[in-house]
C-alpha cells in the first residue's frame, strides 16, 4: 500500500524594518526564496503583505505566522518606531486565516540567533574567546538602533528585548560633546538613535559640516558611507569616523549593563557594507575604553554580522521550538 501523502504545512516568515521588509514561505521546513520589499511602497504592512502573499493570501493554504519587527510589541501589537506601519497579531490572524500569528520585536529575532550563527556569517573585532554560558547580546545600526540580549538556559534560551538604543547619548570627546550640544537645540533629548543610526549618520554629517562652518551637499546615509570610504568628502569621513567611534562606546557600554561574555554581535544594514572601515576604527578602542572596567571589555569578543536575513535564522528556530515547522 502506498504511504497517504503528508499534509503540507506552510508558514507564514517575516522580517519587518524601518526601511525594507522581507517575506518568506516555510513550507514542510524548506524555506522559499527571501522576497524584499521597501516600506515606502506599501502604505500599510496588509498591503505589503497582500501584494507578497498573492493568491494565497485568498486560499487559506498558509497555517501560521511568525514576524519580526522594529518596534516594541505590546499585547500582540507593534507601531512600528520608524515608519508609519501598524502590525496587529488579532487582525492578521482574522484577515488571512492563519491558525496562530507570534509577533516579536526585530532585535529579539536577532538575539534568538546568535546562537546559531555560522563563523562564516560573522567578522570578529577584537577580544578572545566566547565565554560558554554567558550572555549574548546585539546591537544594531540601521533605519533606528536595535539592541536585545539573550542568555543561555539549559537547553534553550532567555530573551530580553530592549529599547536601549532610546537612552541617552554621552559624548567621549569635547567635539562629540559639541555635536549632541547642537542636535539638543533640535531635537531636545539626544538619544543613541539619533546619532545611530541612518538618519543618525546624516545628523552627524551635518551638524559636523555646521561646526566646521563648511557647505556641503545634502547627502543621504548611503552616500556618506560611499564617500567617507572612497576619501572624497572630508566631512562624510568625519562623520562616519565618528560613527563608528560612538558605536564602540555604546556596545562597550551594552556589553557592561549585561556582562556579554558571550559576546557582543553588531547587526543592522549600516556597516554590513563596510566591514574594513569598521575593523580600522576606533571601534574596539572605545568598546574598551572604559577605565578600571578596560580590563572585564579586553576579553569579550566583538562581531559584525555579515549575513542580511539574519532574523530568518531565528524565525526558523521559532517554528521548530514551537512545533509548528
Amino acid at each position: 500500500m502506498m504511504k497517504p501523502t503528508p499534509p503540507t504545512r506552510t508558514a507564514l516568515l517575516a522580517d519587518i524594518g524601518g526601511t525594507n521588509a522581507r517575506f518568506a514561505l516555510l513550507t514542510n521546513g524548506k524555506l522559499s526564496t527571501i522576497a524584499h520589499t521597501a516600506v515606502s511602497d506599501h502604505g500599510t504592512f496588509s498591503e505589503a503583505l497582500t501584494a507578497y502573499l498573492g493568491e494565497a493570501a485568498k486560499a487559506g493554504t498558509i497555517q501560521h505566522a511568525i514576524l519580526a519587527a522594529s518596534g516594541a510589541v505590546q499585547n500582540g501589537r507593534c507601531a512600528l518606531t520608524n515608519n508609519p506601519w501598524v502590525i496587529d497579531a488579532e487582525e492578521l490572524r482574522r484577515a488571512y486565516g492563519f491558525s496562530s500569528v507570534r509577533l516579536i520585536n526585530d532585535f529579539e529575532a536577532v538575539a534568538l540567533a546568535l546562537p546559531r550563527l555560522l563563523p562564516g556569517s560573522l567578522l570578529q573585532l577584537g577580544g578572545r574567546e566566547r565565554v560558554a554560558g554567558a550572555p549574548l547580546a546585539a546591537i544594531g545600526p540601521g533605519t533606528g538602533l536595535g539592541m536585545a540580549v539573550t542568555i543561555p538556559h539549559g537547553d534553550s534560551q532567555i530573551v530580553l528585548s530592549s529599547e536601549g538604543g532610546h537612552s541617552t547619548m554621552a559624548g567621549g570627546s569635547l567635539r562629540e560633546d559639541a555635536v549632541i550640544a547642537h542636535l539638543r537645540q533640535r531635537f531636545g533629548h539626544v538619544s543613541s538613535e539619533r546619532l545611530l543610526s541612518g538618519a543618525g549618520l546624516e545628523n552627524l554629517h551635518d551638524t559636523l559640516a555646521f561646526l566646521d562652518g563648511v557647505t556641503v551637499p545634502k547627502r543621504r546615509s548611503a552616500e556618506i558611507t560611499r564617500t567617507a570610504i572612497e576619501g572624497t568628502c572630508p566631512i562624510s569621513r568625519a562623520a562616519v569616523d565618528m560613527f563608528c567611534a560612538m558605536l564602540g562606546s555604546v556596545t562597550g557600554n551594552f556589553a557592561l549593563a549585561v556582562g556579554a561574555k558571550g559576546g557582543m554581535f553588531i547587526g543592522g544594514g549600516i556597516l554590513r557594507h563596510m566591514p574594513d572601515y569598521l575593523a580600522a576604527s576606533q571601534f574596539r578602542m572605545r568598546f574598551e575604553e572604559k577605565g578600571r572596567l578596560k580590563t572585564f571589555l579586553a576579553p569579550i569578543p566583538a562581531y559584525l554580522i555579515l549575513d542580511d536575513d539574519v532574523a530568518f535564522t531565528a524565525l526558523r528556530a521559532l517554528m521548530e521550538v514551537e512545533g509548528l515547522d
